[in-house]
């Protein structure tokens, strides 16, 4: 394909990558403004504020085209599950490593995006939190400092569930290569008042410590947050931090019960601040507005024609998630493709199935070309054999995602079709939160509360068996993989519930994942405790004999034999 390098090499990083304590100096990439000069002036602050959105879709191209900004970070998590595929192993799937568990160790570049990413955003809303007075600040300016602690929150919640170590069938004692205990460990935490002294040696967080910390934030948040003026869902509102506190309390819970019924708490309160209904069928299917409209969400990414990550072409959302452009990675052979199994359990009666190809386009089944004629977007490319230029929609393999649409449905102008938006929080996902945090309390209650979202608004038919805690929970997890299947959020169901990952199977189905990535794992899989980098440690001395054990390789591929 055109414009698209066709291998990408592990290297092993060197003494001199970005770190932690390198962010600490650096300009913030969305503002040539000293702090000084954000503190003379409102109008500085604002620029600043959305810069922080604006660096979520930040690329970085030269070391892999996998380096997209937030979004790839999402499908890296969704790549470790067992609901997302790519049906390429090495060659244009920049993605290969995460699925086939290799090269996940501490020396590595995969995880040295990861890292200096996630920090480098950090540091963005340390700028901003740092540059305001709380005491002194008008309430304009307490409004950008709420949503400042919003993002930050976001960030470490995200960061403290990737890299927080908890036991699994590989590593069940929880020890490292250094015979060091691991389990609840997370990230260090650097913070608006972290010099570089501080920041040279500074331990990876507790999970008690990491909770404090990020609690804090969400309060402030919350107090904060409704001095905000801006209306736009690239930014955080009341909502959103509700959502943020529901997902908190979810990480938290366990044995202690409590922490479910605030989860449920928040997640109603979420839902309910929003002010919007889940999508609907129309929403969903939209050729033109299918998940790339930011104003059906709670909280979005969204990008334009002119932001750096468009104007590649290749280095974005739309390349890697659109299997309808005629351009990007997608388009080139890697298609983002829904595991079998979960496929297999979507009634044919939830118009949530739609959303997937039923079968190729290799067939003159009157059926298939009925569902292409109605949710493909260019309908000039049913078969595209006399088309060369066209989608090839006939190589395309059974259950293809067509979710996420290119916007406005343009499959051939990359800088019409990259200015999408890609969802952060859902209304959708407060629901199933509100739902599991109920059924773990109370499962009859769960249950009716499923029950009723599914009826109203995925399915008037459906209907479930389930009556324990276990059957309950496991069903809602169920439909909220289906729901929110491509938005990053799965990984944290996976890790915090212990759940099994199975890629490898050939009964009710035969499984669609490539021999490379057919690991079956029992419980948890050890590569969701993500390993801080090499580079992290040359400079922050305490995390070097704490690291996370390498799950690389640490599984067995499944075989029929």
């Amino acid at each position: 394909m055109k414009n698209i390098y066709k291998a990408f090499v592990a290297l092993a990083v060197t003494a001199g990558s970005l770190t932690t304590t390198s962010c600490i100096e650096e300009t913030e990439p969305t503002s040539a403004a000293s702090e000084e000069q954000v503190m003379q002036s409102e109008k500085s602050m604002a620029s600043l504020l959305w810069g922080i959105p604006a660096s979520l879709n930040l690329e970085d191209a030269d070391g892999g085209h996998y380096r997209f900004g937030y979004g790839a970070i999402m499908h890296i998590r969704d790549i470790q599950t067992g609901d997302l595929l790519r049906d390429m192993y090495g060659q244009y799937n920049h993605f290969s490593n995460w699925a086939a568990n290799k090269y996940q160790g501490r020396d590595y570049a995969y995880g040295q995006y990861i890292w200096n990413f996630s920090y480098k955003f950090v540091q963005t809303t340390n700028t901003l939190i740092r540059a305001i007075n709380a005491e002194t600040a008008t309430d304009t300016e307490k409004g950008y400092l709420g949503a400042a602690y919003a993002f930050r929150a976001m960030a470490y919640l995200d960061l403290a569930r990737e890299y927080e170590f908890l036991p699994n069938k590989v590593f069940p004692d929880g020890k490292n290569e250094d015979g060091n205990v691991v389990t609840g460990l997370t990230v260090p935490i650097v913070d608006e008042n972290t010099t570089e002294q501080t920041a040279a040696n500074n331990p990876r967080a507790t999970r008690e410590k990491m909770a404090e910390f990020i609690l804090s934030d969400l309060n402030k948040a919350e107090e904060l947050i409704t001095n905000l003026t801006f209306s736009s869902k690239t930014l955080p509102h009341l909502d959103c931090v509700y959502g943020l506190k529901a997902r908190y309390y979810m990480w938290l819970a366990g044995e202690d019960k409590q922490y479910y019924v605030q989860a449920a708490d928040y997640a109603q309160k979420a839902f309910k601040a929003a002010g919007i209904s889940p999508m609907t069928a129309d929403d969903c299917l939209s050729k033109n507005k299918g998940f790339n409209d930011i104003s059906k969400w709670m909280w979005g990414m969204q990008l334009v024609k002119e932001n750096g990550a468009v104007q590649t072409g290749i280095v974005n959302w739309v390349s890697w998630m659109c299997n309808e452009t005629t351009y990007g990675y997608a388009a080139a052979g890697p298609y983002v493709v829904m595991d079998a199994n979960l496929y297999r359990q979507i009634p044919w009666d939830d118009f949530r199935k739609n959303e997937w190809t039923p079968t190729t386009f290799t067939t003159q089944d009157a059926d298939v070309l009925a569902w292409f004629q109605e949710y493909a977007c260019d309908l000039n490319n049913i078969y595209s054999r006399n088309n060369p230029d066209g989608i090839l929609y006939q190589n395309m393999p059974v259950y293809t995602s067509f979710k996420f649409r290119p916007a406005q449905g343009n499959t051939v102008n990359s800088s019409i079709a990259g200015a999408s938006a890609i969802p952060l929080m859902r209304v959708e996902e407060m629901y199933f939160i509100y739902a599991e945090a109920l059924a773990h309390v109370n499962p009859a209650q769960g249950k009716a509360v499923l029950q009723s979202f599914m009826k109203k608004y995925r399915n008037a038919n459906y209907t479930t068996d389930a009556t324990t805690e276990e059957e309950v929970v496991n069903e809602i997890i169920l439909q909220k993989r289906v729901e929110l299947w491509g938005e990053g959020q799965t990984f944290f169901d996976i890790k915090r519930l212990n759940m099994s990952v199975t890629r490898g199977y050939s009964d009710p189905v035969k499984t669609n994942w490539l021999e490379q990535y057919r690991f079956n794992t029992d419980g948890r899989p050890s590569w969701m405790n993500w390993v801080i980098v090499q580079t992290e440690g040359n400079t922050n001395a305490a995390v070097n004999d704490y690291n996370n054990p390498d799950p690389s390789d640490t599984y067995k591929e499944w075989s029929e034999d």
